[in-house]
Order: structure tokens, then C-alpha cells, then sequence
């Protein structure tokens, strides 16, 4: 049987995963600014797990939101959290005519699609039904 003496000597050092990951991610928050996608990528840590650690940092006072980025829309959604003290950088709101002078181009893209789309006419589809019925009968 082996004795504690031995076992300890067999296992130097006991790696806690959890603790070096936490560390890693850390680091990278003092280093530089990333937002919680490239945080997850950089630490190995699941992208659920990085928001839950940052938004726990942010809760007990010992990050805060340095800036924001945009969604895949373009939304000003996706936080970018600094370790330390500091206050949040409010998000970037776009005004009222921001907002309709995009829907308006959009639509107005929309509209171009549509124009170079060729239209299928119901009219040319019901001459046809009737010229293939037709060479049936005879």
C-alpha cells in the first residue's frame, strides 16, 4: 500500500484546470480588449461560460464595460468588458431618423432585388397547364 508521502511525490503539483482557465481569461481581460466570442476562443472556455465570469466580474464591481461592438445586424449589442475599476461606457444609440433612414434604404434594396428577380405571371402557367391538357386529349 502506497503512503501519503508517496502518492504526493508521484503528483507534484495537482493542475486545477478551472483555476488556470480563470486565470487565462483574466490575463487577457487586463491585456487587451476583447469582447466575450473572442475571450472564448482565446481561453478554450465554452462562450456561456466566459459570459457567465464576465458578467459575475461586472456584477461584483471588478470589471467594466469599456465599449461595444456590433451584432451581425449592426446593432451596438455585444459588450466589452476591462478588468478594474472604471465606469461603463454607455451603448451608442442611433436617434429616430438614424433608425428610418436605414429602414428606408433597405426597403428601397429590397426593391431593387425584387426588380431584377424575373416574375413568374400565373397567366403563363395556367397556358401551359392548358397547352399540355390539350396535346393529352388528342
Amino acid at each position: 500500500m502506497m503512503t501519503p508521502d508517496k502518492k504526493r511525490q508521484k503528483k507534484d503539483r495537482i493542475i486545477r484546470i478551472n483555476a488556470v482557465t480563470q486565470a487565462k481569461l483574466i490575463k487577457e481581460m487586463l491585456d487587451g480588449v476583447y469582447n466575450c466570442t473572442e475571450l472564448a476562443e482565446i481561453t478554450g472556455l465554452h462562450y456561456v461560460t466566459v459570459l457567465h465570469y464576465t458578467r459575475e466580474l461586472h456584477r461584483a464591481k471588478a470589471s467594466h464595460i469599456s465599449g461595444w461592438d456590433n451584432d451581425s445586424k449592426g446593432r451596438a449589442v455585444v459588450k466589452i468588458y476591462r478588468i478594474g475599476k472604471g465606469r461603463d461606457v454607455k451603448r451608442p444609440k442611433m436617434t429616430a431618423a438614424e433608425r428610418q433612414a436605414r429602414y428606408r434604404e433597405k426597403k428601397k434594396f429590397q426593391a431593387t432585388i425584387r426588380s431584377m428577380v424575373p416574375v413568374v405571371n400565373d397567366t403563363n402557367t395556367n397556358l401551359m397547364e392548358m397547352t399540355c391538357t390539350s396535346d393529352d386529349q388528342h
